[in-house]
């Protein structure tokens, strides 16, 4: 066979440093959008979604066979840092977590995963609720 076929998804994760909520509302959807940019543009990545909340972002994208995972989230999260605090944002200094996540996601699941990163906002605020309200219930059980 002559040719290489290559179709991989992959669903990557990247946070805020020390999860500090950073990406605000005003110009989330700026840092997004430049994101996408990037990864299409310069590393060859076609992004199906992007979304996350104030202090991570999720992105459905398909792989390059030019780079490898290490260099596409070096470059993306090198660069929307410096992008960030070159813009008046937000007065403090801008950056990401070391590392991130980053799964092979089978064609099957797009679907499912891209949903799941739509709704990032919602999803977030229902875990929050949980973990109060069965802290809460944890505290008042051993208070009574």
């Amino acid at each position: 066979m002559s040719h290489s076929l290559f179709k991989i998804w992959i669903h990557g994760i990247f946070g805020t440093k020390d999860r500090t909520s950073l990406i605000k509302n005003t110009f989330e959807a700026q840092l997004h959008l430049h994101i996408k940019e990037k990864l299409e543009r310069d590393l060859d990545c076609k992004v199906r979604i992007i979304n996350g909340t104030e202090d991570h972002i999720h992105i459905l994208f398909l792989l390059s066979p030019n780079f490898t995972l290490k260099d596409i989230f070096h470059n993306v999260k090198g660069e929307s840092s410096h992008w960030v605090n070159q813009s008046d944002f937000i007065k403090y200094k801008f950056a990401w977590q070391t590392g991130y996540g980053a799964f092979s996601v089978s064609e099957s699941k797009i679907n499912e995963v891209e949903k799941y990163i739509a709704n990032q906002k919602e999803h977030h605020k229902l875990i929050l609720f949980v973990r109060v309200f069965f802290s809460l219930m944890f505290i008042n059980f051993l208070l009574v």
